[in-house]
């Protein structure tokens, strides 16, 4: 949690540049708190093993969320029972009428299909055009990053030579950013993937920042600078065993996959994996609920023309 101190004090300043997050007094005595209320967008096809990671990492902040899970009525999950989708998620003319502090676009399996030729599509760039509107922070992940990208920007997802899967090394940005407080130089995440998308669309189609890369997985993490729009392409939320399970499902199904990239030891696949990203993933999605959330999104969502600070977010 942030510490409460007088915003004169000098230790401010240096608390600052160390990354201390320093609440001062005259915010703290304004500062009105609720339950934040976060929409997951679940694409995967394995929707209960996603529900259990992200709600795994987003349980680590100590602000209550209430979490509703989001599903396209355009598609039929293959993997998932009826009755759990029925039970559990909602469809988006259930939601449209309300706010949401935060949404969560997951990755999907039809990274190698065009976006048009996705089922579910057009129902997709509703909730993200909605978006704009009616949530504060969007964070898109994977195939759902690259969606995003191509919904808002006209930005082309473009085919690797070969799948990129396993553990890599990415660089934390260079300059300060709230969604890198209290990371090393250096850290590691989970990509899995058959596309990217190209450093040189971004900085020529947007003003988006480019936070983090590395020399295997090209672009990693990218964000609007008022943290409203974020983009991370690996799977920071993926367990010990997901790629595990990944590689399995594919070398069972005949595609002849490539073992993960550093992740099992000296390459046995019998071996356990490898888990080097846990910390790093749980310091991400506890900055991004508290910076790009928590600290900014309008008090009063349902009457937006009470909270001043709604008129600042326009």
């Amino acid at each position: 949690m942030p510490i409460k101190i007088d915003k004169k004090l000098p230790a401010v300043d240096i608390l600052s540049s160390e990354n201390i997050f320093v609440m001062d007094k005259q915010r703290a005595e304004h500062q009105d708190i609720r339950p934040l209320n976060i929409l997951v967008l679940n694409l995967m096809p394995q929707k209960i093993v996603t529900e259990a990671q992200l709600l795994r990492l987003l349980a680590n902040t100590p602000l209550q969320l209430n979490i509703d899970f989001l599903y396209m009525t355009t598609h039929q999950s293959k993997t998932t029972h009826a009755k759990h989708m029925e039970t559990f998620y909602k469809t988006f003319e259930e939601v449209e009428s309300h706010y949401f502090d935060g949404l969560i676009i997951t990755g999907a399996p039809v990274e190698n299909l065009a976006f048009e030729e996705v089922d579910y599509w057009t129902e997709l760039c509703r909730v993200i055009e909605w978006s704009k509107s009616h949530v504060y922070s969007t964070l898109h992940i994977c195939w759902g990053a690259q969606a995003g990208l191509y919904a808002r920007y006209g930005i082309e997802k473009k085919p690797l030579a070969h799948k990129l899967s396993g553990v890599y090394s990415q660089k934390s940005p260079v300059e300060p950013n709230l969604l890198f407080r209290g990371f090393d130089d250096e850290f590691f995440a989970p990509h899995s993937r058959h596309t990217e998308v190209l450093k040189e669309d971004i900085l020529r189609h947007t003003n988006l920042e480019i936070l983090s890369s590395g020399p295997d997985v090209g672009l990693s993490i990218l964000a609007s600078r008022d943290l409203r729009e974020v983009y991370s392409f690996g799977h920071l939320e993926y367990d010990r065993y997901t790629l595990s399970k990944e590689y399995f499902r594919d070398l069972q199904a005949g595609l002849n996959p490539n073992i993960p990239e550093n992740y099992f030891a000296n390459n046995d696949i019998k071996s356990k994996p490898g888990l080097c990203w846990n910390l790093a993933a749980a310091l991400f999605f506890n900055n991004w609920i508290n910076y790009a959330v928590y600290q900014e999104t309008p008090f009063d969502w349902e009457n937006p023309e009470n909270d001043a600070s709604y008129f600042a977010y326009l």
